[in-house]
């Protein structure tokens, strides 16, 4: 007979659905109060541009939150009223966001460590709470979550589990997964875990550059040593990965918020290198996995750059996290074409000369100071984007300052019909 006091079996603990309507129409109330903008909501009905005397601010027509983002605000929001006294934690941050995850732990929901579990792991009971980070989690925390029985509310975008089920079905088929992103991202590192598939037997490689890209394909024609091989990618491929056996039949998959640009060039160079060595004998796959809200983000700031039929901007302002991934590759567009300003918020421009931003080369906030460009006395175009982490209320505050800094204050900005 079974002892009826006997604990539950935490591996039968389900996850959570906190998607009730009258919890959701508490949370986007909430959320709307939290980051939406009115000056923002204007200009898209301006189409995206507005002059008031000699200044024009001109906003991408696709920036800020995602469909993928929202949806993991909107969860954490709801986790915390389904769960009101318990305690709730977080793997790493929601979203790449300073101010988002800041208002998180204003809300009592505590961040765990993401890239190796520790003691606050074992500190877990059945009765927590743990919401997974919209870039998702490793399997092994997955796991670890399951052993412990606590509730787990999954905010992983859609986007990233279409790249898993793609590296999942690679491993099951024998191919290696050539990841392109960076080995040190939660997305990447989530996705690589899954490349190893259900019988833990796939392979992954994961590569960054364009020349990690080019030394890949050596190796694939015959012409690399393995020794240097296995020293340049330390830390990026796959327990036993063996490249003399593991580079034979490979598949392309990617971080969901790489360039896309690079992404495609980094496929075609692979896909060349395998033909080269194969023939007609070649097992190459590829998936495109760029999430569709990164390349509408890239494709509308090149729209922004095209000066066929409108004026060239002065300055483009890039607001987000620094560790945000889609957030950098913006940055990275802009400054091949003009001044730009990879910004956390609206404080970071200090004055008309001097603006703190992040330096993509030396990956750290530097102060610069380029005097002139945003300068009363002479008529600027300044264009403004955002990261798919980014709220509407730090790109507004943005907005503001830099009109202030022209002479035109917020009210005068609020008067826009």
């Amino acid at each position: 007979m079974s002892d009826s006091t006997s604990k539950p079996n935490p591996q039968k603990k389900k996850r959570v659905n906190v998607r009730r309507p009258d919890v959701m129409e508490l949370v986007q109330s909430e959320v709307e109060q939290h980051y939406r903008s009115s000056i923002v909501e204007k200009l898209r009905s301006h189409g995206g541009e507005i002059t008031i005397d000699n200044t024009t601010i001109r906003l991408a027509k696709q920036f800020g939150f995602c469909y993928g983002v929202e949806r993991a605000i909107d969860l954490a929001y709801a986790t915390r009223k389904v769960f009101p006294d318990q305690r709730i934690y977080l793997i790493g941050e929601i979203i790449h966001n300073p101010e988002v995850n800041n208002q998180l732990r204003d809300m009592g929901i505590v961040s765990l460590p993401w890239r190796k579990m520790n003691e606050d792991y074992d500190q877990l009971t059945v009765e927590d709470v743990v919401i997974v980070p919209a870039f998702g989690a490793p399997t092994s925390f997955m796991d670890r979550l399951g052993e412990i029985g606590c509730h787990v509310i999954d905010t992983t975008c859609g986007d990233v589990m279409k790249v898993w089920r793609r590296v999942r079905d690679y491993a099951k088929n024998e191919v290696t997964s050539i990841i392109h992103g960076k080995a040190d991202h939660e997305e990447t590192r989530a996705t690589a875990s899954r490349a190893l598939g259900t019988a833990k037997n796939g392979h992954y490689l994961i590569i960054l550059t364009l020349q990690d890209a080019h030394d890949v394909c050596d190796y694939i024609r015959g012409q690399g040593d393995r020794d240097s091989f296995m020293k340049q990618f330390d830390g990026a491929y796959s327990e036993g990965f063996d490249p003399d056996l593991h580079l034979q039949r490979v598949g392309v998959a990617n971080q969901t918020t790489m360039l896309q640009s690079e992404t495609e060039n980094l496929q075609e160079k692979i896909r060349e290198a395998v033909m080269e060595r194969d023939g007609d004998q070649a097992n190459y796959h590829v998936f495109d996995t760029i999430c569709g809200a990164t390349q509408e983000r890239q494709n509308a700031l090149f729209t922004m750059l095209d000066t066929s039929n409108q004026k060239p901007m002065d300055i483009l302002l890039v607001v987000g996290g620094y560790n945000s991934s889609n957030t950098t590759h913006l940055a990275e567009i802009g400054q091949e074409n003009l001044p730009t300003f990879f910004i956390r918020n609206a404080q970071c421009i200090e004055s008309l000369e001097h603006i703190m931003h992040y330096d993509l080369e030396h990956k750290e906030e530097i102060k610069s100071d380029y005097p002139g460009l945003l300068l009363q006395d002479k008529p600027a175009v300044i264009g403004v984007t955002a990261g798919a982490s980014c709220p509407n209320n730090l790109i507004e505050s943005t907005i503001i300052r830099a009109m202030e800094l022209r002479g035109i204050s917020r009210e005068k900005l609020a008067e826009i019909q």
